[in-house]
């Protein structure tokens, strides 16, 4: 179990920031200090609105914010969180000088920094893009890259990740972001609650929507390239690892070590994960019981199934279903 510490978050306010991409993030942070409080009454988020702007700060849809604290309050922040702009982001804050020192003294000491949408261009101006992979909101695609063709642009992925910079395409894709550093910093158990009471139907997981350095899927060893796919299309197969390995034309200490080493699981904690993610996708979308889902995704067991399902998701097949299924086919009764 991960012991929970107390991380220290900035999000930058400033006027004509888009007020979603500020209240998201900072919503889904401030579940994840309730679970916590829930279950062992600690705090584990100190989270400030630093302003770049004079309080009261003007956002989208007219809503006004106060700030907290500013670029000189003197705090090391673990997580910034850079929302995007309402329109073009350079009629904003992204050239200002101390900005960019601000951003740079953090990514220095190792902070993560996490873009939304537009707000990448912050971190361009800052130079921290610099022949590194990025994203932004697609409207901008085309002018993010003439104005900085040293930053290695990625327009098919919602979500990039480079050492401890993070951009996103959209707010959306900033919730999953968020969620996967809730994971990251205090576990799966507290993303998962967390990621419960925000629309699970809607969350996209991070490994499936993100472009980023050492992406176990995106590596470049051909051999084990292969034993995932065969994985993926044999998913309800019971594990051979010596067949497998076999395969791979490798022993199985081989096939073990560079399986790990580039996916970072073992092939059945591997298996397991395409396994529930499976399910996750048949109980929201298809009418199958929980034993059927169980077989399709390679459980005779049910018992069995349900188990490690409540040990990947922290919630049962059925609770898991109720919650999707209660969003996607609620009748209006206004």
């Amino acid at each position: 179990m991960i012991t929970p510490t107390v991380k220290h978050v900035a999000l930058l306010a400033f006027n004509d920031a888009l007020a979603t991409s500020i209240s998201l993030p900072n919503e889904l942070l401030m579940a994840a200090n309730s679970v916590s409080q829930r279950d062992s009454r600690k705090t584990i988020i100190q989270s400030d609105i630093v302003g770049l702007d004079p309080s009261p700060i003007n956002v989208s849809g007219g809503i006004e914010i106060l700030a907290n604290a500013d670029l000189n309050s003197g705090v090391d922040y673990d997580l910034i969180i850079i929302p995007s702009r309402w329109r073009h982001p350079h009629r904003g804050a992204p050239a200002r000088a101390d900005v960019k020192q601000w951003l740079c003294a953090h990514e220095a000491r190792g902070t993560a920094i996490c873009a939304v949408g537009n707000g990448s261009y912050f971190l361009a101006e800052a130079g921290l893009l610099d022949d590194r992979v990025a994203t932004t909101h697609w409207h901008y695609f085309d002018d993010f890259a003439a104005r900085y063709p040293q930053v290695a642009l990625h327009r098919d992925y919602l979500i990039t990740q480079a050492d401890n910079i993070y951009c996103t395409g959209s707010v959306n894709s900033a919730a999953d972001l968020v969620i996967h550093l809730i994971d990251r910093y205090w576990g799966a158990s507290i993303a998962n609650r967390v990621a419960q009471q925000f629309s699970p139907e809607s969350r996209r997981p991070f490994s499936r929507n993100s472009y980023r350095v050492n992406r176990s899927d995106l590596h470049r060893d051909e051999i084990i390239v292969l034993a995932q796919n065969w994985l993926a299309r044999n998913i309800a197969t019971p594990l051979n690892i010596p067949e497998l390995a076999k395969q791979s034309g490798l022993s199985e200490r081989s096939f073990h070590r560079r399986f790990r080493l580039v996916t970072g699981l073992a092939p059945l904690q591997y298996l397991q994960k395409l396994r529930v993610e499976l399910a996750q996708d048949l109980l929201q979308n298809s009418n199958l019981s929980v034993e059927e889902i169980g077989q399709q995704c390679g459980y005779s067991d049910a018992s069995y199934f349900c188990r490690l399902f409540k040990q990947h998701c922290s919630t049962s097949p059925g609770e898991y279903r109720r919650a999707v299924r209660r969003k996607l086919f609620e009748v209006n009764k206004s």
